[in-house]
């Protein structure tokens, strides 16, 4: 089975949080989080959400989150595109920058967190962000180091890792590195 040797690093730490991790092919971006919660004893894994959290994708344009919010305003964009730009360029020129921020953050693809798998975007990219936790802003670095063609396990492998990932819901690593 082929596989993904992937590094995880929590970005900003000092020392570095990182986490070496072997992911079967096929898996969607929901189990990657699920993988990440677990591996930094986070509360955000299966079989819920606690907090929010995206993988930010940007030379797709597209981010992969669990955002319902943000999912059904892009749905809506979608179904109601020309009418909705047209608005937002018929703004003052005082607010023309505001508006055109936001018109670029509609226009960001949004998807579901269950409905899409990490290889395409691994094998192209080889890197990811992550970001979990709107509030506490907790960015992590998903880096592809390798491809495992004969991987014999169905299920992901902590293989290595440095430092103690930080308690959940202590306001992100700014926060703690102002003390």
């Amino acid at each position: 089975m082929k596989a993904y040797q992937i590094k995880i690093e929590l970005t900003d730490s000092e020392p570095l949080i990182w986490r070496r991790v072997v992911m079967p092919a096929g898996a969607t971006f929901n189990r990657l989080h699920d993988v990440i919660q677990n591996v930094t004893n986070f509360q955000g894994g299966y079989p819920g959400s606690y907090h929010l959290f995206e993988f930010d994708l940007p030379d797709e344009n597209m981010r992969v989150t669990n955002d319902e919010e943000a999912y059904q305003e892009h749905q809506h964009f979608k179904k109601n595109r020309k009418e909705i730009e047209a608005k937002m360029r018929n703004v003052p020129p005082e607010y023309a920058e505001i508006q055109e921020a936001r018109l670029r953050n509609l226009q960001t693809v949004i998807r579901k967190q269950t409905g899409i798998k990490i290889d395409t975007y691994l094998e192209k990219y080889g890197e990811i962000n992550y970001i979990y936790d709107y509030g506490d802003g907790w960015y992590f670095l998903i880096t592809l180091e390798k491809t495992i063609e004969d991987y014999h396990y169905g299920y992901p492998t902590l293989i290595d890792g440095a430092e103690t990932a930080p308690p959940e819901d202590v306001g992100g690593l700014r926060v703690i590195m102002r003390f």
